[in-house]
C-alpha cells in the first residue's frame, strides 16, 4: 500500500500551456503567442516558459517572458521576434508545492532529443522515479515533470499505463519529428486542438485557441443539439466550435510536424466492464474500502494544506473523513460547502455533522441570484462552452470561497456517482437488467423500493427511466411525444439542423442483459463525467487552485465495475451499497443510512422567477435573434408557459440563456 508521503516533494500542480506549429515556412507571430497565453494566465500566474524549435534542423531555444524566474537567465522572448523557427510553446505554472526553478517548463532532456509540456499530477512519481533510478536515471530535480518526461523516454507511449495521476500533455521528439498529446485515463485535465492549411495549435482551453487568426468561431451543429435538447455539453473528442477538437479522455495523439490533418485519436485504457468478480459482498467492501484509503493518501501529498469541497453527501464525507484518518490531528483540515436558502435542498445539517466528527474548519457560502447575475459573465468565460445548470455557480463559488481562505489544493468526490451507481436513472437500468434477465420478481421489488425513494429521487421518475431503457429505439420518439419530451420540440429550428445534417435522436439506447453496467460506462466515458470534470477543472483553475479527485483512479475503476450489480444497487433500492459498506466505521452512520440526493443542488426555479426581468431582457436581445438553431417565438411561448405554471420547469430554461450569454461572449457564428 501507498503511504503518505512525509517528506519534501515537487509536483509540478496546475498549469496552462499553448503550442503553435507552421508547416507553410510563415513566422510565427510571438505577440500572438503570448497575448494567447495570457488569456489562461490564471491557470499559472506564478512563473512562465517559452520554446522555440526549428524542428527540421532538430534545434530548439528555451524563452522567458515577464513573469519567469530571474535565476533561470533565460533569454527573453522579446529578443527573438522574427527569427525562424516552425513551433512555439507556451506555460504558465501554479507553483504550490515547490516554488523553485526544478519544475520550470518547457522543460527538455539533457541531450536535446524530447520536450515537454504538462499540465497536471503524477501522484505515484516517488514510485516511478525510484525505479528508474535502479535503471540507471540520474535526475536534476525533484520534479514529477522531470519523471513523466524520463518516463516517456524510457518507455515510450507504454509509459501511460504506468501512471497514477491527472495529466494533459505534448511531447516533442526532435529525432522522430514527431509530436505526442496525451490526456489522463478520465480527461480530468483538458487537451484541445485545431489545424489549419498550413499548421496546427494545441492549448489547456479553447479560449486560448480562439484567440489565432487561423481558427474560426462557428458552431457545431451536433454538439449544440446534445446541448440545448438534453444538456449533454461534453462528447468524446468534439466540441461545441466546429473547428476546434479536444483529445478524447484515455486518449494519445501521435502528430507529424509535416502533417498536422493526418490526426487520429488511439485510446490506451478503458474501463473494464466485461468480467464480473467472484466475490462476496463482504470481502468487496474490505478491497473497495483498501483502494479508496490508498487513492486518499496519494492525493494528500502535499506539504501545503488540503483543503475538501463537501456537499454533506456520501463520498465528500468519506473523503473527509478518510483525510482525518490518515493524517490525524498533525492534518489542518479545512472543508468549504455550498448552503442553498431553500430548505428543500439545503444539506447544512449534514455538513455540520460531518465536520464535527472530522473537527475540520467549516466554510460555508449562501450566494444568491443577482450574485449570479453579477458572476456569470465570468462564470462563462472560465467554462468556455455552456454549461447545464446553476449548480456549476454553487461550485464556482466554493472555490472562490477556498481562495479567500487561502487554500490552494483541494480534495473533491467526482466520479463516484458514475463508478458507484449514485444517481437515480442508475435503478432504472438496475431494473431493465433483471428485466432482460427474466427476473421479474426482483426488478418488481426494486422498482416498487425505488419508487419509496425521498424527495425528487423517487416516484415517478423512476418509472420513467426504467420505461426509456427498455423501449426499443423505434418507440422512443412516440412515448417521448406523449409526455411532450419531443426529440425536436417547436423552440427548436428543425429545419437549420436538418440542413446540416443532425437528426433527431435520444442521448442512450440500451441493448445489453447489463444494462446498468453498459448505462455506468456510458456516463463513464461519455456524458456525465466528462462535463463534470470540465466543470471541476475550470472552476477551481479560475481561482489558482488545483482540485484533486481521489475516486478516479484505474485501479479503483476496474474494481468498482467489475462488481456484480446488486453490489451497486442493493434489492431494497440503495445505491453504492458496497461503498457504504466499505465506510462503515469511517463515515458518520447517520451520513450512510441517507436515502436521498442532493449535492451542489440549487433552487433553480426560485433563481429563475426572481431573476424573470433579467431572463426576459436576454430573450430579446440581438443575440437570441440571430441563434437561428433557435425559434425564438416559440421559445418565448414556451418560458412564459412555464413561468405561468402551464409547462413543467425543467433546466431547459437555463440552457436556453446559457447559450446566448455564452454565443455573445465568445462572438460565435451560426451561418446562414
Amino acid at each position: 500500500m501507498i503511504k503518505v508521503a512525509k517528506k519534501r516533494i515537487s509536483l509540478d500542480l496546475m498549469c496552462g500551456f499553448l503550442g503553435i506549429r507552421h508547416s507553410d515556412n510563415k513566422p510565427i507571430d510571438l505577440r500572438v503567442l503570448v497575448r494567447s497565453l495570457n488569456r489562461i494566465r490564471y491557470r499559472g500566474p506564478d512563473d512562465e516558459g517559452y520554446l522555440l524549435a526549428d524542428i527540421s534542423a532538430a534545434t530548439a531555444v528555451s524563452l522567458a517572458g515577464d513573469d519567469t524566474e530571474p535565476s533561470l537567465k533565460l533569454p527573453s522572448i522579446d529578443s527573438f521576434s522574427g527569427k525562424q523557427f516552425d513551433m512555439a510553446w507556451g506555460f504558465r505554472r501554479l507553483s504550490i508545492l515547490d516554488p523553485s526553478p526544478a519544475g520550470h517548463q518547457p522543460m527538455s532532456t539533457p541531450d536535446g532529443r524530447y520536450h515537454i509540456v504538462f499540465n497536471g499530477e503524477i501522484y505515484n512519481y516517488l514510485e516511478l522515479r525510484a525505479e528508474m533510478e535502479d535503471m540507471g536515471y540520474r535526475f536534476r530535480s525533484r520534479s514529477d515533470t522531470e519523471v513523466l518526461l524520463a518516463a516517456c523516454a524510457c518507455w515510450g507511449k507504454a509509459a501511460l499505463n504506468r501512471l497514477v495521476g491527472m495529466f494533459a500533455f505534448c511531447l516533442l521528439d526532435m529525432k522522430k519529428r514527431s509530436l505526442l498529446l496525451a490526456r489522463d485515463f478520465f480527461g480530468i485535465k483538458p487537451l484541445y486542438y485545431t489545424f489549419w492549411e498550413g499548421g496546427f495549435a494545441f492549448a489547456s482551453e479553447i479560449k486560448a485557441l480562439v484567440e489565432l487568426p487561423h481558427v474560426r468561431r462557428a458552431i457545431n451543429p451536433g454538439p449544440l443539439y446534445d446541448y440545448i435538447r438534453f444538456g449533454i455539453t461534453d462528447y468524446g473528442g468534439e466540441t461545441m466550435l466546429e473547428g476546434i477538437r479536444q483529445v478524447p479522455a484515455a486518449h494519445y495523439i501521435e502528430i507529424s510536424p509535416d502533417r498536422p490533418d493526418n490526426i487520429k485519436p488511439v485510446r490506451y485504457w478503458r474501463v473494464n466492464t466485461d468480467q464480473t468478480a467472484e466475490i462476496s459482498f463482504e470481502t468487496a467492501a474490505g478491497r473497495m474500502r483498501e483502494l479508496f484509503m490508498e487513492n486518499v493518501g496519494l492525493h494528500l501529498r502535499s506539504d501545503v494544506s488540503v483543503g475538501a469541497a463537501m456537499s454533506g453527501g456520501i463520498d465528500s464525507s468519506a473523503i473527509v473523513m478518510a483525510m482525518r484518518r490518515l493524517q490525524g490531528n498533525s492534518l489542518d483540515l479545512h472543508t468549504f460547502s455550498y448552503i442553498a436558502e431553500d430548505s428543500a435542498v439545503s444539506e447544512e445539517k449534514w455538513v455540520d455533522l460531518v465536520a464535527g466528527a472530522s473537527g475540520a474548519t467549516v466554510h460555508k457560502v449562501r450566494p444568491a441570484p443577482a450574485e449570479l447575475v453579477d458572476d456569470l459573465d465570468c462564470l462563462i468565460s472560465m467554462q468556455d462552452q455552456p454549461f447545464s445548470s446553476t449548480s456549476m455557480y454553487a461550485q464556482y463559488r466554493v472555490f472562490r470561497l477556498a481562495h479567500e481562505a487561502g487554500i490552494k489544493v483541494m480534495l473533491d468526490g467526482q466520479g463516484a456517482d458514475e463508478l458507484l451507481s449514485g444517481y437515480i436513472y442508475f435503478a432504472g437500468a438496475r431494473i431493465t437488467s433483471l428485466v432482460r434477465q427474466g427476473r421479474w420478481f426482483q426488478a418488481a421489488r426494486l422498482l416498487r423500493q425505488s419508487m419509496r425513494m425521498p424527495g425528487p429521487e423517487g416516484g415517478m421518475r423512476v418509472l420513467w427511466y426504467t420505461g426509456a431503457f427498455l423501449l426499443p429505439h423505434s418507440l422512443q420518439g412516440p412515448a417521448r411525444r406523449i409526455i411532450r419530451e419531443d426529440a425536436i420540440p417547436p423552440w427548436l429550428n428543425g429545419q437549420w439542423f436538418a440542413r446540416r445534417g443532425v437528426a433527431p435522436r435520444s442521448p442512450f439506447e440500451s441493448r445489453s442483459r447489463e444494462a446498468l453496467r453498459e448505462r455506468l460506462r456510458f456516463a463513464i466515458e461519455e456524458n456525465n463525467l466528462p462535463k463534470l470534470l470540465r466543470f471541476e477543472d475550470r472552476n477551481s483553475m479560475a481561482f489558482s487552485i488545483e482540485s484533486r479527485v481521489p475516486f478516479l483512479t484505474p485501479a479503483f475503476a476496474d474494481f468498482a465495475m467489475s462488481l456484480p450489480e446488486e453490489y451497486h444497487i442493493a434489492p431494497d433500492g440503495t445505491r453504492k451499497s458496497v461503498f457504504r459498506e466499505a465506510m462503515r466505521g469511517i463515515v458518520p452512520e447517520a451520513v450512510l443510512e441517507r436515502k436521498d440526493k442532493i449535492g451542489f443542488n440549487t433552487p433553480e426555479r426560485s433563481w429563475m422567477s426572481a431573476l424573470q426581468r433579467w431572463l426576459e431582457s436576454v430573450f430579446n436581445n440581438e443575440t437570441a435573434a440571430r441563434i437561428s438553431a433557435f425559434n425564438l417565438p416559440a421559445l418565448k411561448k414556451e418560458y412564459e408557459s412555464v413561468l405561468a405554471g402551464r409547462r413543467r420547469f425543467d433546466r431547459r430554461v437555463w440552457r436556453w440563456v446559457n447559450l446566448i450569454r455564452w454565443v455573445e461572449n465568445f462572438d460565435v457564428t451560426f451561418g446562414e
